[in-house]
Protein backbone atom coordinates (compact mmCIF):
# COMPACT_ATOMS: atom_id res chain seq x y z
CA UNK A 1 0.00 0.00 0.00
CA UNK A 2 2.90 2.38 0.82
CA UNK A 3 4.19 1.78 -2.72
CA UNK A 4 1.22 2.71 -4.11
CA UNK A 5 0.64 5.81 -1.84
CA UNK A 6 4.28 6.72 -2.95
CA UNK A 7 3.52 6.33 -6.75
CA UNK A 8 0.33 8.36 -6.71
CA UNK A 9 1.97 11.17 -4.89
CA UNK A 10 4.91 11.42 -7.99
CA UNK A 11 2.54 10.70 -10.67
CA UNK A 12 0.21 13.24 -9.35
CA UNK A 13 2.96 15.83 -8.11
CA UNK A 14 4.65 15.07 -11.52
CA UNK A 15 1.64 15.93 -13.73
CA UNK A 16 0.64 19.56 -11.66
CA UNK A 17 4.49 20.48 -12.62
CA UNK A 18 4.10 19.10 -16.37
CA UNK A 19 0.99 21.36 -16.81
CA UNK A 20 2.33 24.00 -15.24
CA UNK A 21 4.88 24.16 -17.50
CA UNK A 22 2.75 23.86 -20.89
CA UNK A 23 0.69 27.13 -18.90
CA UNK A 24 4.69 28.72 -18.73
CA UNK A 25 4.81 27.62 -22.57
CA UNK A 26 1.64 30.26 -22.81
CA UNK A 27 3.63 33.13 -22.10
CA UNK A 28 5.53 32.77 -25.10
CA UNK A 29 1.72 32.50 -27.01
CA UNK A 30 0.84 35.72 -25.68
CA UNK A 31 4.36 37.48 -26.57
CA UNK A 32 4.09 35.57 -30.45
CA UNK A 33 0.25 36.42 -30.66
CA UNK A 34 0.49 40.45 -29.47
CA UNK A 35 3.88 41.05 -31.19
CA UNK A 36 2.00 39.67 -34.78
CA UNK A 37 -0.44 42.05 -34.16
CA UNK A 38 1.32 45.54 -33.29
CA UNK A 39 3.05 47.10 -35.81
CA UNK A 40 6.90 46.49 -36.60
CA UNK A 41 8.03 49.44 -34.75
CA UNK A 42 6.78 48.62 -31.45
CA UNK A 43 7.76 44.78 -31.81
CA UNK A 44 10.71 44.73 -29.23
CA UNK A 45 8.51 46.37 -26.42
CA UNK A 46 6.00 44.24 -26.60
CA UNK A 47 8.13 41.41 -26.35
CA UNK A 48 10.03 43.02 -23.86
CA UNK A 49 6.73 43.72 -22.02
CA UNK A 50 5.90 40.24 -22.11
CA UNK A 51 9.25 38.46 -21.11
CA UNK A 52 9.69 41.20 -18.31
CA UNK A 53 6.38 40.55 -17.07
CA UNK A 54 6.79 36.99 -16.51
CA UNK A 55 10.17 37.70 -14.54
CA UNK A 56 7.78 40.00 -12.28
CA UNK A 57 4.70 37.98 -11.69
CA UNK A 58 7.46 34.92 -10.63
CA UNK A 59 9.27 37.51 -8.34
CA UNK A 60 6.01 38.98 -6.80
CA UNK A 61 3.91 36.02 -6.06
CA UNK A 62 7.13 34.60 -4.32
CA UNK A 63 7.37 37.72 -2.06
CA UNK A 64 3.82 38.02 -1.50
CA UNK A 65 1.41 36.93 -3.69
CA UNK A 66 1.19 33.21 -2.52
CA UNK A 67 1.11 33.94 0.86
CA UNK A 68 -1.50 36.56 0.32
CA UNK A 69 -3.68 34.41 -1.95
CA UNK A 70 -3.04 30.85 0.27
CA UNK A 71 -2.78 31.74 3.89
CA UNK A 72 -2.89 28.39 5.23
CA UNK A 73 -1.67 27.63 8.40
CA UNK A 74 1.19 29.30 8.85
CA UNK A 75 -0.58 32.71 8.42
CA UNK A 76 -4.51 32.51 9.06
CA UNK A 77 -6.37 34.73 7.00
CA UNK A 78 -7.99 38.32 8.68
CA UNK A 79 -11.39 37.61 7.34
CA UNK A 80 -13.30 36.26 4.29
CA UNK A 81 -13.06 39.46 2.60
CA UNK A 82 -9.51 40.76 3.68
CA UNK A 83 -6.01 37.77 3.92
CA UNK A 84 -3.72 40.86 5.13
CA UNK A 85 -0.42 41.52 3.63
CA UNK A 86 1.41 38.35 4.21
CA UNK A 87 4.93 37.84 2.78
CA UNK A 88 7.32 35.11 1.56
CA UNK A 89 6.08 31.85 0.42
CA UNK A 90 7.73 30.39 3.92
CA UNK A 91 8.36 26.41 4.49
CA UNK A 92 4.69 26.15 6.34
CA UNK A 93 3.08 27.07 2.92
CA UNK A 94 4.56 24.79 0.38
CA UNK A 95 7.57 22.17 1.67
CA UNK A 96 3.86 19.73 2.78
CA UNK A 97 1.67 17.34 0.86
CA UNK A 98 -1.64 18.85 0.08
CA UNK A 99 -4.39 16.56 0.26
CA UNK A 100 -7.42 17.10 -2.17
CA UNK A 101 -10.21 15.82 -4.07
CA UNK A 102 -12.60 13.15 -3.13
CA UNK A 103 -10.24 10.83 -3.61
CA UNK A 104 -7.65 12.28 -1.58
CA UNK A 105 -5.15 12.65 -3.79
CA UNK A 106 -1.90 14.16 -2.57
CA UNK A 107 1.01 16.19 -4.26
CA UNK A 108 3.57 18.28 -3.13
CA UNK A 109 3.03 21.84 -2.01
CA UNK A 110 5.58 23.42 -4.06
CA UNK A 111 4.33 21.77 -6.99
CA UNK A 112 0.91 23.49 -6.13
CA UNK A 113 3.29 27.07 -5.83
CA UNK A 114 4.88 26.59 -9.43
CA UNK A 115 1.76 25.92 -10.74
CA UNK A 116 0.09 29.26 -9.26
CA UNK A 117 2.78 31.34 -10.08
CA UNK A 118 2.40 30.79 -14.03
CA UNK A 119 -1.17 31.37 -13.66
CA UNK A 120 -0.50 34.79 -12.11
CA UNK A 121 1.33 35.79 -15.30
CA UNK A 122 -0.93 34.76 -17.59
CA UNK A 123 -3.40 37.11 -15.97
CA UNK A 124 -0.97 40.12 -16.44
CA UNK A 125 0.35 38.70 -19.89
CA UNK A 126 -3.43 40.04 -21.12
CA UNK A 127 -2.73 43.87 -19.91
CA UNK A 128 0.29 43.99 -21.76
CA UNK A 129 -1.38 43.95 -25.61
CA UNK A 130 -4.48 46.27 -24.76
CA UNK A 131 -2.16 49.21 -23.51
CA UNK A 132 0.44 48.07 -26.20
CA UNK A 133 1.93 50.73 -29.05
CA UNK A 134 1.20 53.59 -26.34
CA UNK A 135 2.45 52.80 -22.67
CA UNK A 136 6.08 53.54 -21.26
CA UNK A 137 7.51 50.41 -20.43
CA UNK A 138 8.33 51.25 -16.75
CA UNK A 139 4.90 52.29 -16.43
CA UNK A 140 3.55 49.01 -17.40
CA UNK A 141 6.34 47.18 -15.52
CA UNK A 142 5.50 49.30 -12.35
CA UNK A 143 1.69 48.58 -12.36
CA UNK A 144 2.79 44.79 -13.11
CA UNK A 145 4.67 44.96 -9.33
CA UNK A 146 1.71 45.69 -7.80
CA UNK A 147 -1.27 43.57 -9.70
CA UNK A 148 0.85 40.48 -9.45
CA UNK A 149 2.07 41.16 -5.71
CA UNK A 150 -1.38 42.26 -4.19
CA UNK A 151 -4.33 43.19 -6.43
CA UNK A 152 -4.45 39.47 -7.95
CA UNK A 153 -4.09 37.53 -4.52
CA UNK A 154 -6.48 39.72 -3.35
CA UNK A 155 -9.27 38.79 -5.14
CA UNK A 156 -7.63 34.71 -6.34
CA UNK A 157 -7.97 34.29 -2.22
CA UNK A 158 -11.92 35.01 -2.20
CA UNK A 159 -12.47 31.82 -4.23
CA UNK A 160 -9.17 29.72 -4.05
CA UNK A 161 -7.92 30.52 -1.32
CA UNK A 162 -11.46 29.65 0.54
CA UNK A 163 -12.71 33.40 0.72
CA UNK A 164 -16.15 34.24 0.95
CA UNK A 165 -17.04 33.93 -2.92
CA UNK A 166 -15.73 29.95 -2.25
CA UNK A 167 -18.07 30.00 0.65
CA UNK A 168 -20.77 31.40 -1.52
CA UNK A 169 -20.47 28.81 -3.42
CA UNK A 170 -19.02 30.41 -6.56
CA UNK A 171 -17.53 27.91 -9.34
CA UNK A 172 -14.26 28.74 -11.12
CA UNK A 173 -12.77 25.91 -11.70
CA UNK A 174 -9.49 27.14 -13.72
CA UNK A 175 -9.54 30.70 -14.12
CA UNK A 176 -12.71 32.78 -15.95
CA UNK A 177 -12.93 35.05 -13.31
CA UNK A 178 -10.14 34.58 -11.15
CA UNK A 179 -7.58 34.81 -14.06
CA UNK A 180 -8.94 36.00 -17.19
CA UNK A 181 -11.63 38.52 -16.22
CA UNK A 182 -9.40 39.89 -13.40
CA UNK A 183 -6.81 40.36 -16.22
CA UNK A 184 -9.08 42.23 -18.80
CA UNK A 185 -10.30 44.48 -16.13
CA UNK A 186 -7.20 45.88 -15.20
CA UNK A 187 -6.69 46.44 -18.81
CA UNK A 188 -10.11 47.87 -19.36
CA UNK A 189 -8.92 50.16 -16.49
CA UNK A 190 -5.43 51.26 -18.55
CA UNK A 191 -7.19 51.86 -21.44
CA UNK A 192 -9.37 54.22 -19.87
CA UNK A 193 -6.76 56.13 -18.57
CA UNK A 194 -4.22 55.60 -21.30
CA UNK A 195 -6.29 56.47 -24.28
CA UNK A 196 -6.19 55.15 -27.57
CA UNK A 197 -3.50 54.99 -30.15
CA UNK A 198 -2.73 58.19 -32.67
CA UNK A 199 -4.62 57.74 -36.00
CA UNK A 200 -7.04 55.58 -34.72
CA UNK A 201 -10.29 57.48 -34.55
CA UNK A 202 -10.98 60.15 -36.79
CA UNK A 203 -12.63 63.33 -35.73
CA UNK A 204 -15.99 62.63 -38.08
CA UNK A 205 -15.88 59.36 -36.15
CA UNK A 206 -14.72 57.10 -38.68
CA UNK A 207 -12.53 54.12 -37.07
CA UNK A 208 -9.21 52.99 -38.73
CA UNK A 209 -7.43 49.92 -39.19
CA UNK A 210 -4.49 49.62 -37.69
CA UNK A 211 -3.35 46.15 -38.98
CA UNK A 212 -0.77 43.97 -37.61
CA UNK A 213 2.89 43.77 -38.85
CA UNK A 214 3.22 39.95 -38.42
CA UNK A 215 0.19 37.70 -39.14
CA UNK A 216 1.92 34.06 -39.28
CA UNK A 217 3.71 35.43 -35.88
CA UNK A 218 0.19 36.03 -34.12
CA UNK A 219 -1.41 32.81 -35.64
CA UNK A 220 1.49 30.97 -34.11
CA UNK A 221 1.15 32.38 -31.23
CA UNK A 222 -2.53 31.26 -30.67
CA UNK A 223 -1.83 27.64 -31.35
CA UNK A 224 0.57 28.32 -28.84
CA UNK A 225 -1.99 28.75 -26.39
CA UNK A 226 -4.34 26.65 -27.54
CA UNK A 227 -2.07 23.66 -26.24
CA UNK A 228 -0.75 25.80 -23.12
CA UNK A 229 -4.44 25.64 -22.53
CA UNK A 230 -4.47 22.06 -21.80
CA UNK A 231 -2.06 22.25 -19.30
CA UNK A 232 -4.18 25.37 -17.82
CA UNK A 233 -7.81 23.49 -17.47
CA UNK A 234 -6.42 19.71 -17.24
CA UNK A 235 -3.66 20.99 -14.55
CA UNK A 236 -6.27 22.66 -12.45
CA UNK A 237 -7.76 18.96 -11.45
CA UNK A 238 -4.55 18.78 -9.58
CA UNK A 239 -4.77 14.65 -9.91
CA UNK A 240 -4.38 11.87 -12.48
CA UNK A 241 -3.02 9.25 -10.39
CA UNK A 242 -6.56 6.82 -10.49
CA UNK A 243 -9.19 6.22 -12.79
CA UNK A 244 -11.71 8.91 -11.73
CA UNK A 245 -9.60 11.27 -11.87
CA UNK A 246 -7.67 10.34 -15.13
CA UNK A 247 -10.84 9.98 -16.71
CA UNK A 248 -12.19 13.90 -15.56
CA UNK A 249 -8.90 15.36 -17.54
CA UNK A 250 -9.42 13.39 -20.67
CA UNK A 251 -12.71 14.91 -20.57
CA UNK A 252 -11.48 18.17 -19.61
CA UNK A 253 -8.51 17.63 -22.45
CA UNK A 254 -11.64 17.25 -24.88
CA UNK A 255 -13.87 19.81 -23.96
CA UNK A 256 -11.18 22.47 -24.07
CA UNK A 257 -10.20 21.72 -27.64
CA UNK A 258 -13.56 20.80 -28.85
CA UNK A 259 -14.75 24.27 -27.49
CA UNK A 260 -11.62 26.32 -29.06
CA UNK A 261 -12.45 24.71 -32.17
CA UNK A 262 -16.12 25.84 -31.95
CA UNK A 263 -15.18 29.27 -30.61
CA UNK A 264 -12.91 29.62 -34.10
CA UNK A 265 -15.33 28.76 -36.26
CA UNK A 266 -18.26 30.58 -34.49
CA UNK A 267 -16.22 33.50 -35.07
CA UNK A 268 -15.12 33.30 -38.83
CA UNK A 269 -18.98 32.62 -39.83
CA UNK A 270 -19.69 35.44 -37.47
CA UNK A 271 -17.03 37.43 -39.38
CA UNK A 272 -18.02 36.43 -42.94
CA UNK A 273 -21.51 37.80 -42.20
CA UNK A 274 -20.75 41.06 -40.26
CA UNK A 275 -17.31 41.82 -41.88
CA UNK A 276 -18.42 40.48 -45.32
CA UNK A 277 -15.09 38.32 -45.13
CA UNK A 278 -13.27 35.33 -43.18
CA UNK A 279 -10.84 37.55 -40.78
CA UNK A 280 -8.07 35.82 -39.88
CA UNK A 281 -7.66 37.90 -36.16
CA UNK A 282 -11.38 36.83 -35.63
CA UNK A 283 -10.46 33.49 -36.22
CA UNK A 284 -7.94 33.88 -34.02
CA UNK A 285 -9.18 35.59 -30.58
CA UNK A 286 -12.95 33.51 -31.12
CA UNK A 287 -10.23 30.37 -30.40
CA UNK A 288 -9.04 31.97 -27.80
CA UNK A 289 -12.89 32.98 -26.63
CA UNK A 290 -13.64 29.89 -26.62
CA UNK A 291 -10.63 28.72 -24.48
CA UNK A 292 -11.55 31.25 -21.75
CA UNK A 293 -15.21 30.35 -22.10
CA UNK A 294 -14.85 26.70 -21.01
CA UNK A 295 -12.04 27.57 -18.45
CA UNK A 296 -14.65 27.90 -15.67
CA UNK A 297 -16.05 24.49 -15.48
CA UNK A 298 -14.08 22.61 -17.92
CA UNK A 299 -14.57 19.54 -16.24
CA UNK A 300 -18.51 18.51 -15.89
CA UNK A 301 -20.28 19.62 -19.03
CA UNK A 302 -20.70 17.07 -21.85
CA UNK A 303 -18.50 17.33 -24.64
CA UNK A 304 -21.77 18.29 -27.24
CA UNK A 305 -22.23 21.57 -24.24
CA UNK A 306 -18.90 22.28 -24.03
CA UNK A 307 -18.67 22.76 -27.80
CA UNK A 308 -22.16 25.27 -27.71
CA UNK A 309 -20.39 27.17 -24.60
CA UNK A 310 -16.86 27.90 -27.16
CA UNK A 311 -19.33 28.69 -30.16
CA UNK A 312 -21.07 31.72 -28.01
CA UNK A 313 -17.59 32.79 -27.12
CA UNK A 314 -16.32 33.05 -30.41
CA UNK A 315 -19.21 35.10 -31.46
CA UNK A 316 -19.09 37.15 -28.29
CA UNK A 317 -15.43 38.08 -29.18
CA UNK A 318 -17.02 39.12 -33.06
CA UNK A 319 -19.47 41.50 -31.37
CA UNK A 320 -17.17 42.61 -28.68
CA UNK A 321 -14.23 43.64 -30.42
CA UNK A 322 -16.79 45.82 -32.97
CA UNK A 323 -18.61 47.22 -30.29
CA UNK A 324 -15.91 48.08 -27.80
CA UNK A 325 -14.14 49.79 -30.72
CA UNK A 326 -17.32 51.64 -31.98
CA UNK A 327 -17.11 53.08 -28.07
CA UNK A 328 -13.95 54.25 -29.12
CA UNK A 329 -11.89 51.92 -26.52
CA UNK A 330 -8.70 51.24 -28.38
CA UNK A 331 -7.62 47.41 -28.07
CA UNK A 332 -4.97 46.56 -30.47
CA UNK A 333 -5.15 42.90 -29.90
CA UNK A 334 -9.39 42.38 -28.59
CA UNK A 335 -8.22 41.35 -24.91
CA UNK A 336 -10.48 42.74 -23.34
CA UNK A 337 -13.18 40.81 -25.35
CA UNK A 338 -11.28 37.64 -25.31
CA UNK A 339 -10.52 37.57 -21.37
CA UNK A 340 -13.58 40.39 -20.56
CA UNK A 341 -16.28 39.66 -22.28
CA UNK A 342 -15.87 35.81 -22.56
CA UNK A 343 -14.99 35.15 -18.85
CA UNK A 344 -18.22 36.64 -18.18
CA UNK A 345 -20.27 34.16 -20.60
CA UNK A 346 -17.91 31.61 -19.04
CA UNK A 347 -18.64 31.58 -15.21
CA UNK A 348 -22.64 32.18 -16.19
CA UNK A 349 -22.87 29.36 -18.10
CA UNK A 350 -21.54 27.30 -15.09
CA UNK A 351 -25.15 26.57 -14.09
CA UNK A 352 -25.70 25.01 -17.45
CA UNK A 353 -24.00 21.96 -15.86
CA UNK A 354 -24.14 22.08 -12.48
CA UNK A 355 -27.14 22.06 -10.67
CA UNK A 356 -25.54 23.16 -7.62
CA UNK A 357 -24.22 26.19 -9.17
CA UNK A 358 -26.58 29.00 -8.72
CA UNK A 359 -26.77 32.19 -11.53
CA UNK A 360 -27.26 34.50 -8.58
CA UNK A 361 -24.00 33.76 -7.17
CA UNK A 362 -21.94 33.40 -10.68
CA UNK A 363 -22.98 37.14 -11.07
CA UNK A 364 -21.87 38.01 -7.72
CA UNK A 365 -18.84 36.64 -8.77
CA UNK A 366 -18.52 38.72 -11.65
CA UNK A 367 -19.42 41.58 -10.16
CA UNK A 368 -17.02 41.29 -7.17
CA UNK A 369 -14.26 40.59 -9.33
CA UNK A 370 -14.69 42.92 -11.60
CA UNK A 371 -15.91 45.95 -9.04
CA UNK A 372 -12.64 44.86 -6.89
CA UNK A 373 -9.86 44.88 -9.86
CA UNK A 374 -11.67 47.53 -11.76
CA UNK A 375 -11.25 50.12 -8.90
CA UNK A 376 -8.33 49.80 -7.64
CA UNK A 377 -6.65 49.10 -11.29
CA UNK A 378 -7.78 52.76 -11.73
CA UNK A 379 -6.36 53.88 -8.76
CA UNK A 380 -3.10 52.37 -9.57
CA UNK A 381 -3.11 53.35 -12.95
CA UNK A 382 -3.77 57.24 -12.18
CA UNK A 383 -1.14 57.24 -9.92
CA UNK A 384 1.86 55.75 -12.17
CA UNK A 385 0.30 58.30 -14.54
CA UNK A 386 0.63 61.41 -12.25
CA UNK A 387 4.33 60.48 -10.57
CA UNK A 388 6.15 58.95 -13.81
CA UNK A 389 3.62 58.98 -16.47
CA UNK A 390 2.31 56.15 -18.66
CA UNK A 391 1.64 57.15 -22.19
CA UNK A 392 4.58 58.04 -24.33
CA UNK A 393 5.22 61.45 -25.81
CA UNK A 394 3.68 61.83 -29.44
CA UNK A 395 6.59 61.79 -31.05
CA UNK A 396 7.82 58.71 -29.56
CA UNK A 397 4.68 57.08 -30.36
CA UNK A 398 5.16 58.16 -34.27
CA UNK A 399 8.74 56.81 -34.48
CA UNK A 400 7.37 53.98 -32.49
CA UNK A 401 8.48 52.88 -29.21
CA UNK A 402 10.79 50.44 -30.03
CA UNK A 403 13.65 53.10 -31.34
CA UNK A 404 12.95 55.66 -28.00
CA UNK A 405 12.14 53.09 -24.92
CA UNK A 406 14.04 49.84 -26.26
CA UNK A 407 16.50 51.22 -28.72
CA UNK A 408 16.58 48.63 -30.90
CA UNK A 409 14.29 47.25 -33.72
CA UNK A 410 13.28 43.83 -34.30
CA UNK A 411 13.23 44.25 -38.25
CA UNK A 412 16.59 46.65 -38.55
CA UNK A 413 16.11 45.85 -42.06
CA UNK A 414 13.08 47.78 -42.99
CA UNK A 415 15.10 50.50 -41.23
CA UNK A 416 16.54 53.21 -43.72
CA UNK A 417 19.67 55.15 -42.20
CA UNK A 418 19.78 58.89 -43.27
Amino acid sequence: MSDIINLSYALDTFYILMSGALVLWMAAGFAMLESGLVRSKNTVEILTKNVGLFCIACLMYYLSGYAMMYPGEAVAANNAYWPGFNFFVGDDNVAKEIVSGANESTYSGMADFFFQIVFVATAMSVVSGAVAERMKLWAFFVFAIVMCGFLYPIQGYWKWGGGFLDQAGFVDFAGSGVVHLTGATAAFAGVLVLGPRMGKYGKDGRINAIPGANLPLAALGAMILWLGWLGFNGGSELAIANIDEANIVALIFVNTTLAAAAGGLAAILSAQVILRKPDLTMLLNGILGGLVAITAAPETPTPGLALIIGAVGGVLVVLAVLSIDRLKIDDPVGAISVHGICGIWGLLAVPLSQESASFSTQLLGVGSIFAFIFITSLVVWFIIKAVIGIRVDPQVEYDGVDRHECGIYAYPEFIVNN
